[in-house]
């Protein structure tokens, strides 16, 4: 058995891959720099895998933990995922193809994985990011920008009379402060996305599909105005290939 694990900013994912076996789970970091506790609540009576592959965005410091407390528990040394300049049919195009983040790489495998038309991969995590594969394989790029908590973090922690209650999303125009921000940031946050689909559109294409996952896709896939399939364990999926290989 493998388990593939996401270590994000805001959310710890990892699934547990075996012949007939795909399951996956989550557990939020809430902000803890010590993620130890959280490893001994989840982690603790799942069977020693074969292999632990990992791809990481979040503090070193807890990587570093998480790596530790593997070796500690099921005397396995991680595999940690960086990206490549080319692996399993995907081309990175970044002018340096180690700064891509390990989950974009990860994700853009699994995309590729699923199908070898132009797609174009849009993440709702911590940050959102929305980034292009071409049909021959090639990552042609993307953006990144704040995703919804932090867009609503930063109204609180930038103005005077904006505090970080939360608001109802739905009503639109909204009637009150918290709503106002809760709507702004969730139907502004729909409309980047919109708008960037378009423009990748005159590169890939108009019939590319659109992958969407992260932890608020499910939150934002009902408000988009274009066709999108959910795929919330992408990231994983990508892993399960690169575990593969190994």
């Amino acid at each position: 058995m493998n388990i593939l694990v996401d270590l994000g900013n805001s959310r710890l994912k990892w699934a547990q891959q075996a012949a007939g076996l795909w399951r996956t789970d989550a557990a939020l970091l809430n902000g803890q720099e010590d993620i130890v506790p959280l490893l001994n609540r989840s982690w603790r009576e799942l069977t020693a895998p074969r292999q632990v592959i990992v791809c990481s965005v979040s503090a070193p410091q807890r990587l570093l933990a998480l790596e530790q407390w593997v070796q500690t528990h099921w005397s396995v040394k991680p595999h940690i995922v960086r990206a490549q300049a080319e692996q399993l049919g995907v081309k990175n195009r970044y002018r340096d193809p180690q700064q891509l983040g390990a989950d974009r790489w990860a994700a853009l495998i699994g995309a590729r994985g699923l199908g070898t038309s132009a797609t174009c991969i849009v993440d709702c995590g911590t940050a959102v990011t929305v980034d292009a594969l071409s049909a021959q394989g090639e990552f042609l790029g993307g953006v990144i920008f704040p995703g919804l908590r932090l867009l609503r973090a930063s109204l609180a922690q930038g103005t005077q009379g904006i505090d970080a209650t939360e608001g109802d999303a739905a009503d639109c125009p909204a009637r009150s402060t918290a709503d106002g921000v809760a709507a702004g940031t969730f139907f502004g946050l729909a409309g980047a996305v919109e708008r960037l689909l378009e423009e990748y559109r005159r590169t890939l294409g108009g019939t590319m599909p659109v992958l969407l996952t992260g932890g608020d896709a499910p939150l934002l896939a009902p408000r988009l105005r274009v066709a999108t399939t959910l795929v919330p364990d992408l990231v994983l999926k990508g892993l399960a290939r690169i575990a593969g290989t190994l």
